[in-house]
């Protein structure tokens, strides 16, 4: 295979069971503690559907997520978590030494071949789907994600290799502090594989130490990574707080979507308490409806703050700021800061962007944030694990597949998401219809956001 050629031993699979991103592991400690008993449902969704797999590359995927039953969390991760991360708590540590995923019980994946009947080059469309417990099957989708996307290259694109790339995310992690950007490794999900991720890290590294002895006196920083496992491997913060999942998941236990946003807050901040781990997630349901909710009073129980002027503060006070992850994120800003204004909060809330990122994007999103006046982060994924040129024709791009998975149903309800931009929406229409209506949802498109076509250039 091509990207075998330069000689080195591929490391490959899912090698721990905290190789997830951070906010995986709290959730899964706020489900423990809220929600032991809900059943949910999660559904695969191959956004690049002219992108599949072929039979050889699903039995290799279907071996390897046989291979995560083996995995359980190790003492000396349990004692890196309890230091690094002291938002866990005690009981969420002690379930998460015994815990193990039980694929053979959980997952469902099926291969339906567009060519020949077994015929191992035909590419065919994978149809994958969870089931089970909440808090048993929170940590499928970020592994099963990685594997999918490492399936795809190991077998099916193979005109490629490593070669350049530590040094391809050590330019890119030069320009970024040069530019003065703050940014965060984000990549497990759609890595092109786990050696990958090494190099992207390595080099990020080797550009942090080089702008810190340089003498230039950038102020840009590389701050860590989404990945738990990355982050102890790599002696770096685990960088994250929450998913849509969390708030689809509520609003579809709850059956009420016009509360969801204040439920989602409620349930998270008397978790881990006020100003811990929070960036709030905006566009689950529509950024309006949630910056509507966000102006409520934040819960006393738990809380880590000293309230302010003698009266309960709000979410949007004690947060410390707020997620981009759809739509245009120039306007987004422009919206943040009117309502911070509104609010009468003048300290410099950060925004933190995460859709689709790379060096120009950030650039051009830092100045329209300092201009506002509020703080400006990236989280950095695809663009870092999985930019690949052609090995035979390096005038062309490998493009990175766009796959997700997403809640699909939680309490025997299904789960949807309306986003800030509609190409990213799920659910049926009928529900969706009616949940526009009830949160006050106002449909739009994005002219970045074909999903289809994201990475193509």
């Amino acid at each position: 295979m091509a990207n075998e050629a330069d000689g080195m031993p591929p490391s490959s699979g899912i090698l721990s069971l905290l190789d997830t991103d951070l906010y995986k592991l709290t959730m899964q400690n706020a489900v423990l503690k809220h929600f032991p008993a809900v059943y949910v449902a999660y559904k695969f969704t191959n956004r690049t559907p002219q992108y599949r797999l072929t039979r050889e590359a699903f039995a290799w995927l279907q071996e390897q997520i046989g291979q995560l039953a083996d995995l359980k969390v190790t003492r000396r991760e349990i004692a890196w978590l309890k230091d690094t991360c002291p938002y866990l708590d005690e009981q969420y540590l002690e379930y998460l030494k015994h815990f193990q995923l039980r694929p053979k019980e959980h997952v469902v994946c099926e291969y339906y071949s567009a060519g020949e009947e077994g015929g191992s080059s035909a590419n065919g469309e994978l149809h994958l789907s969870i089931e089970g417990l909440w808090v048993e099957t929170i940590l499928y989708e970020i592994p099963l994600l990685a594997l999918i996307s490492e399936a795809y290259f190991k077998f099916v694109d193979t005109d490629w290799t490593h070669e350049g790339q530590l040094e391809g995310a050590r330019e890119k992690g030069l320009n970024l502090i040069e530019a003065g950007c703050v940014f965060s490794e984000f990549g497990s999900r759609r890595r092109r594989d786990y050696r990958t991720h090494e190099m992207v890290m390595e080099g990020l590294l080797q550009a942090r130490k080089e702008a810190e002895s340089n003498g230039k006196g950038w102020i840009g920083k590389f701050g860590g990574t989404s990945n738990v496992h990355m982050a102890m491997k790599y002696a770096l913060p685990p960088i994250g707080t929450v998913a849509h999942e969390w708030f689809m998941a509520i609003a579809a236990i709850n059956d009420n979507y016009a509360e969801a946003n204040e439920k989602a807050l409620q349930y998270w901040t008397g978790t881990f308490g006020r100003g811990v781990i929070s960036i709030a997630l905006t566009d689950t349901f529509g950024t309006p409806a949630f910056l509507r909710s966000f102006t409520r009073p934040a819960p006393k129980s738990g809380t880590t703050a000293t309230e302010i002027e003698g009266k309960d503060p709000t979410y949007a006070e004690t947060f410390a700021g707020v997620r981009q992850d759809s739509g245009d994120p120039v306007e987004f800003v422009k919206i943040i800061k009117a309502f911070y204004s509104s609010q009468g909060i003048d300290d410099k809330k950060t925004i933190v962007f995460s859709d689709s990122l790379n060096v120009d994007r950030c650039i051009q999103y830092k100045k329209a944030t300092d201009t506002a006046g509020l703080t400006p982060s990236f989280g950095i994924g695809t663009f870092f694990t999985n930019d690949f040129k052609r090995a035979t024709r390096p005038e062309e791009k490998s493009v990175p597949l766009n796959i997700v998975i997403k809640l699909s149903e939680a309490a025997g309800r299904p789960a949807v998401k309306l986003s800030d931009d509609k190409g990213k929406n799920t659910g049926e229409n009928a529900l969706l219809t009616r949940i526009k209506r009830e949160v006050g949802y106002e449909e739009k498109s994005w002219a970045g956001g074909n999903e289809a076509h994201r990475w193509d250039k």
